[in-house]
């Protein structure tokens, strides 16, 4: 019993963190973008447009390199 337990959520967990890179990137975007909007006073709402440009771009990125495989097929 307790290893099914363990692996559903070894699973849950997994929806979450499937791509280390992808959270790892998101991180330091978040971490550069606060420290332009605190230290360089880049205005509030260019930092939340370039978060969002950021994301998609990263979001992007990992879904092409995860679909590489699948497309030379």
């Amino acid at each position: 019993m307790t290893g099914m337990v363990r692996t559903i959520l070894n699973e849950i967990a997994g929806l979450f963190v499937d791509d280390g890179n992808l959270a790892l990137f998101a991180t330091v975007l978040i971490a550069i973008i606060a420290g332009a909007v605190k230290i360089l006073n880049v205005p509030p709402l260019a930092g939340g447009l370039l978060l969002l440009v950021g994301i998609i771009a990263i979001l992007v990125e990992s879904l092409v390199r995860a679909a590489g495989p699948r497309r030379k097929r």
